[in-house]
């Protein structure tokens, strides 16, 4: 696809309520996604590319401007968004105890809650080490990608 179509693209986008657009063809996949934050369109490289041996190993990204957000971002402090859409889980299982609890200190890299998206659970890990302020999600409700999960205190 060439850039000028990738442009049209794009702005056919931004000028719907679309969130999220894929194609694949046999020669490359285009994935569009727009959340709160900002929009990222990955592109990779045609196949015939990737079996050269100067292959171009990462996926290119464009980072557009960040779209208008209708809800407010919290008052105070920071937080830790969703990655991905899927349905939140505070613990591994119904009967387990939550990975995180309001008022408790977590480690940079430590699990705090699972995204399930596809089948497939992801475990969401603290970017930094912080203490929970607030929960923003109900256990088993689904989730966008970059709502805020989680409201935080950075230590």
């Amino acid at each position: 696809m060439e850039i000028k179509d990738l442009k049209l693209l794009i702005k056919m986008i931004t000028e719907t309520d679309i969130t999220e657009f894929e194609m694949d063809n046999a020669d490359e996949k285009i994935v569009i996604k727009r959340g709160q934050q900002s929009e990222i369109i990955q592109m990779a490289a045609p196949a015939a590319y990737m079996q050269a041996p100067a292959a171009v190993t990462s996926v290119p990204a464009v980072v557009a401007p960040p779209a208008v957000s209708a809800a407010p971002a919290p008052a105070s402090g920071d937080t830790i968004n969703s990655p991905i859409v899927g349905t939140f889980y505070r613990a591994p299982s119904p009967e387990a105890v939550p990975f995180a609890e309001v008022g408790q200190v977590v480690e940079k890299g430590q699990v705090i809650c699972l995204v399930e998206a596809m089948k497939l659970f992801n475990e969401i890990e603290a970017e930094f080490k912080c203490k929970i302020v607030k929960i923003c999600v109900e256990n088993a409700q689904p989730v966008e990608f970059g709502q805020p999960l989680f409201i935080v205190e950075k230590l």
